[in-house]
């Protein structure tokens, strides 16, 4: 079990609910529709005010370039840029700020494919493997294989093979990884907290199963903002991740690269201008989470999703994916980051969605963007529940009722 996982959900609950009612009532959309409960922040996490009123204040007083210009305006974005860079390395705990490097990127997409393209690709020889999520977000395994298909084109043939997952958990099968590893594995490329079975991977663990030398990617688009991320303890090399899912404006993330394995990283191509009045918003959201305590968020949000977890195993006609071992409130195993998929076994998932929101639930009904899922075939989708610190235990008991309607 985690830290943070509570001995009793219901316990923790009780214990956050005076801080996360004052937290709740920030986020003014959230307030301005107390008949809806939004229930997706792992496709996009709504925005508390004070994103909002620093967003208005700097589009309204100081609005320029950044980089471009000698004038004050100007020259006040190119700080405020510079500070959310050094924001980043201090909300990810990075050990070595005089080494390692942030980057922006519109998103943990775009960040993906830069570190495969720009960084990882002009590395590898014919006959190199890399190691990657083949049942994660598709964002963490096409931009493996477009480089791999790049490099062919060029006659450099290398082999992208799978990261072994424990039957039944979805979890990483951390005893099978080290027989995978060879004298020709270059690279691995992993994910922080499953976006669809909403397990921590315990990637702290890869270091160990891979060695000392194997640069490691980390798709951190789950946990950025929902968790503690301690760069220390999981020595990695990448951190990719999208600021709108961290509380900020869509259209911005970052590279964190720790410059220590293999060659500098240097995303390719010219740098335009940047996302500033995003950029401006990923440092205010960043210190919102901080000021609010992302450990408690998780442990909130933990709590919630063990709430749900609990009541949901009972309902006979619902599937829950994931760790089965998991699904109780007192359960021994890891319990769920905030994230909770399950399919109905009779209905369609799109269908529940839709029946879902005409009772004001909002939530994610489809194949939920899973490498090798198809997002026709309705036997891969899935409803998904994703929770924030503005979610209220009275919302899951909600839509826990409505489901316990639909035999």
């Amino acid at each position: 079990m985690r830290a943070a996982d509570p001995a009793d959900p219901a316990a923790e609950l009780a214990r956050l609910a005076g801080w996360q009612r004052e937290l709740r009532e920030q986020f003014p959309i959230v307030t301005a529709h107390p008949e809806l409960a939004y229930l997706d922040s792992a496709s996009t996490a709504q925005k508390p005010r004070a994103v909002l009123d620093a967003v208005q204040e700097y589009l309204v007083t100081r609005n320029a370039n950044a980089g471009r210009g000698t004038y004050p305006w100007a020259n006040a974005t190119t700080a405020a840029l510079e500070r959310v860079r050094e924001r980043v390395g201090a909300f990810l705990g990075d050990p070595a700020p005089e080494r390692s490097s942030v980057h922006f990127v519109s998103g943990t997409t775009e960040g993906l494919r830069a570190v495969a393209l720009d960084w990882l690709a002009p590395q590898l020889a014919d006959g190199d493997e890399i190691l990657v999520p083949f049942a994660d977000h598709e964002a963490n395994l096409v931009p493996w294989r477009e480089a791999a298909e790049r490099l062919a084109g060029a006659g450099v043939e290398i082999a992208v093979r799978p990261l072994p997952y424990q039957p039944g958990s979805g979890d990483y099968d951390h005893r099978a990884l080290p027989a995978l590893v060879g004298p020709r594995t270059r690279f691995v490329a992993a994910t922080h907290v499953h976006h669809v079975l909403g397990g921590d991977m315990n990637v702290h663990r890869l270091r160990e199963a891979v060695g000392p030398d194997v640069p490691i990617c980390l798709d951190a688009a789950q946990s950025v903002g929902h968790l503690p991320v301690d760069l220390a303890a999981l020595d990695v090399d990448f951190v990719v991740f999208s600021g709108h899912k961290a509380l900020a404006l869509p259209g911005t993330g970052a590279v964190w690269a720790r410059q220590s394995r293999g060659p500098a990283f240097r995303p390719g191509g010219w740098s335009g201008t940047p996302n500033t009045v995003g950029l401006v918003s990923l440092g205010v959201a960043l210190d919102w989470l901080a000021a609010a305590d992302v450990g408690r968020i998780e442990r909130w949000t933990v709590a919630l999703a063990a709430r749900l977890t609990d009541r949901l195993r009972r309902l006979p006609q619902y599937e829950v994916l994931g760790c089965q071992l998991s699904l109780a409130a007192d359960a021994t195993a890891p319990l769920r980051r905030g994230i909770v998929s399950f399919r109905h076994r009779d209905l369609s998932s799109n269908d529940l969605g839709f029946v879902l929101h005409s009772h004001g639930f909002l939530v994610r009904a489809d194949s939920l963007c899973r490498a090798g899922a198809r997002a026709d075939d309705e036997r891969d989708g899935a409803v998904r529940v994703s929770l924030h610190v503005h979610n209220t235990p009275e919302e899951i008991d909600g839509l826990l009722e409505v489901l316990d309607t639909l035999d």
